[in-house]
């Protein structure tokens, strides 16, 4: 094993993957996509502090995907859908302490900018989510789950 891949080591132990973020502009071709490969609807729900409509879909052997498209106001995907269309824009990881996970991909030599402070999440029970740019890789969100896997 390399150095740099013993360095990060430490810091995947503490994040679990848990969905991959899809912007659309509007949901119904994404769900039938997702629908015609064996999805089945989760949760759905207007996020009022992201500002977004969310809606889970979950797969027995393939991962989760959460379809996020705009509300009635201005959201924060509205520049994303209108430059590239849909595409997937994050990937979500889950953890017990966000702040720790952090710390130990920075020690690791990961560079990460803040994006959003937590923040409850409606469609995730109000476990808080924030969502950080990785240098070199792009946006990640963490789900605090406040409980070990």
């Amino acid at each position: 094993m390399d150095r740099s891949a013993k360095d990060i080591a430490p810091a995947s132990a503490a994040l679990a993957f848990h969905h991959f973020g899809l912007a659309v502009a509007s949901p119904e071709e994404a769900f039938r996509y997702l629908a015609s490969l064996g999805y089945v609807a989760g949760n759905s729900a207007f996020d009022p502090i992201q500002r977004v409509n969310l809606a889970m879909r979950h797969h027995a052997a393939m991962p989760d995907v959460e379809v996020i498209w705009p509300g009635d106001g201005p959201s924060p995907i509205d520049k994303l859908i209108k430059r590239t269309g849909t595409m997937i824009y994050h990937l979500c990881y889950a953890c017990p302490n966000a702040e720790q996970a952090l710390d130990a991909l920075a020690a690791s030599g990961v560079e990460i900018v803040p994006v959003s402070e937590p923040a409850p999440a409606i469609l995730f029970g109000g476990q808080k989510v924030s969502f950080h740019h990785v240098s070199g890789f792009g946006l990640i969100e963490i789900l605090e789950t406040g409980t070990e896997r």
